[in-house]
């Protein structure tokens, strides 16, 4: 972190007036709706999201790589905003990329922004290490492709995934989902997840467009075990960098939103 971004942080992590953290995040679509209405809901106060986007065509390697020169031109643009990380929303990105890749594609564009940078899907696995966490249950709206990418990808970081249970949607029918449908969804797979897999030590939700984080408190609350999703993971990751890079202790979550941010 520069000293202009660490002066920044420091001096206004306590004030109530100003942000005290910038989180740049490049979204695969081009509106923000759910992501945001989100990640304001479970951030502690102060925090502030910066997104621009893609525009993904659906879950597949091809789309994927015709948004390459998309993504370079995201990250040079939230490089000359004052964001303190950038991370790439899109578990299906990373999926269909593969570890290998996606790992070098963030070393690439740490060298050329300057910043960290991440993805939900790295956020997904630090989270689970820093929960001590290596079998896990999925609960999905995506094809058995995606699901498959997303299940190596995690075994390249030594995460197994026991069972996945999915209703698999293609991106366009997953962005025009109902909310409250989508919640009721998340309890359903959820549940049935947990219930085939009791070996399992916690739940992985994934998905941007995903209203799920009023399922969390319920599933979490059944099982007891922490439930993933993109916005909590990544918003963990980036309080835990935070609290490492300036040695300040940041604002706590409202404990209510679930064990992934009472974690930090």
């Amino acid at each position: 972190m520069d000293q202009s971004r660490q002066e920044r942080g420091t001096q206004s992590g306590m004030n109530p007036i100003a942000p005290w953290y910038q989180l740049g995040y490049i979204i695969p679509h081009r509106y923000t709706d759910l992501d945001a209405y989100q990640f304001y809901r479970v951030a502690p106060e102060g925090m502030l999201l910066v997104t621009t986007g893609l525009n993904l065509a659906e879950y597949t390697l091809e789309s994927v790589e015709s948004q390459m020169p998309a993504f370079y031109s995201a990250l040079d643009l939230l490089a000359h905003k004052p964001v303190d990380r950038i991370s790439l929303s899109g578990v299906p990105v990373a999926a269909a990329l593969g570890r290998k890749r996606m790992l070098a594609l963030l070393e690439d564009a740490r060298s050329r922004t300057g910043l960290e940078c991440d993805t939900d899907a790295e956020a997904h696995i630090a989270t689970l290490k820093h929960l001590g966490v290596s079998k896990i249950a999925i609960a999905s709206r995506w094809s058995e492709a995606v699901n498959n990418g997303l299940i190596a990808y995690l075994a390249d970081a030594g995460i197994e995934v026991l069972t996945c249970k999915s209703r698999g949607r293609n991106l366009s029918q997953n962005k025009s989902a109902n909310p409250l449908a989508d919640h009721e969804l998340a309890l359903e797979l959820g549940r049935e997840a947990l219930r085939e897999a009791p070996q399992a030590q916690a739940l992985l939700m994934p998905g941007g467009l995903w209203f799920a984080i009023h399922a969390v408190a319920t599933l979490e609350a059944e099982f007891g075990k922490p439930v993933l999703l993109n916005i909590l993971s990544t918003t963990c990751s980036a309080l835990r960098s935070y609290a490492q890079n300036t040695n300040v202790i940041p604002r706590k979550a409202d404990p209510k939103w679930g064990m992934v941010l009472a974690s930090v």
